[in-house]
């Protein structure tokens, strides 16, 4: 399994030229944050057993919270954060690219895992383009699985065109969708969504538009019934979890702001300690560290 998913980091802002002050003298507009956050990229590789499910299985657990309890745990997860660092340009280039190092790291993890490639490899994204075309390039033999949960929250939104927040009348518009998504009937659910923008106005039908092209645009991993049949995941909760207690836990406690000096040390250490490393890690340090004194004393 390979999956991946995006966390802001607060940023401290850039001090200005002329005064060296690190703080904004523009009285802030209704709405505007005091900080912008700079994209740190997470990124799992793991192992898990094969585990059927029907439409059923996932409406129970996404709309009646009935959670299967003989699900099957993820085995030897490794994690990884990397974000975009500042090129020599910084006006005109961004590099290196998290992305693409986070891909890169996600490939190696795999090819050691499996070199033989004898194992089925799935790739479990949300629908961001760039994730997409470096599956392209990285994993191109991967089984693409749009994640569940955001083409969930999309029903959700819609829903709330037609009925109100809350209402059992809207969890039932969603599970009617959710379950031709699992059924396989995602050409059903466009047609039937392009019928209600037709009838819709303003925001509910630029709503409407923005998921229909959602799901055209990844309908080649929406297989989901093929997916169940295998015994596929096909949610992101790993990405998920990483994001939180990778990033969220450590670099948004109240009034933190990084620079990427700083940023992206802390994630690679919290990296390290959440996939068991931590110990071989100061062991290296250490020898490094005596390599370093003993070649200045000779």
């Amino acid at each position: 399994m390979v999956t991946a998913d995006g966390k802001g980091v607060p940023m401290r802002r850039p001090v200005n030229s002329a005064t060296q002050d690190c703080t904004s003298r523009h009285r802030r507009r209704k709405g505007e944050k005091g900080h912008k956050k700079q994209m740190a990229y997470v990124g799992a590789g793991y192992t898990i057993d094969p585990f059927r499910r029907t439409a059923d299985d996932i409406l129970d657990d996404l709309i009646h919270k009935k959670h299967a309890k003989d699900r099957p745990s993820p085995k030897h997860k490794h994690v990884w954060a990397e974000m975009t660092l500042p090129g020599d340009d910084e006006r005109t280039a961004l590099a290196p690219h998290g992305p693409s190092y986070l891909f890169a790291e996600l490939a190696v993890e795999c090819h050691d895992r499996d070199p033989k490639k004898e194992k089925p490899l799935i790739c479990l994204l949300d629908g961001e383009k760039q994730f997409w075309d470096l599956q392209k390039d990285w994993f191109g033999r991967a089984v693409q699985v749009l994640d569940i949960f955001h083409a969930t929250e999309r029903l959700w939104t819609l829903a709330y065109c037609f009925h109100a927040e809350g209402s059992p009348e809207a969890k039932q518009w969603v599970e009617r969708y959710l379950r031709m998504l699992l059924e396989g009937r995602v050409g059903t659910v466009i047609r039937s969504f392009r019928q209600f923008a037709g009838r819709l106005s303003g925001e509910k039908r630029k709503r409407m538009l923005e998921t229909i092209t959602y799901y055209e645009n990844n309908r080649e991993r929406m297989l989901y019934e093929q997916y169940l049949a295998a015994g596929y995941p096909i949610g992101s909760g790993v990405a998920e979890g990483a994001c939180r207690y990778l990033v969220k836990d450590r670099m948004e406690r109240t009034g933190m702001r990084w620079c990427i000096e700083g940023a992206q040390p802390m994630l690679r250490l919290r990296a390290l300690h959440a996939n068991g490393d931590w110990q071989a890690f100061i062991e290296h340090r250490i020898e490094e560290e005596q390599k370093a004194l003993y070649a200045q004393a000779a």
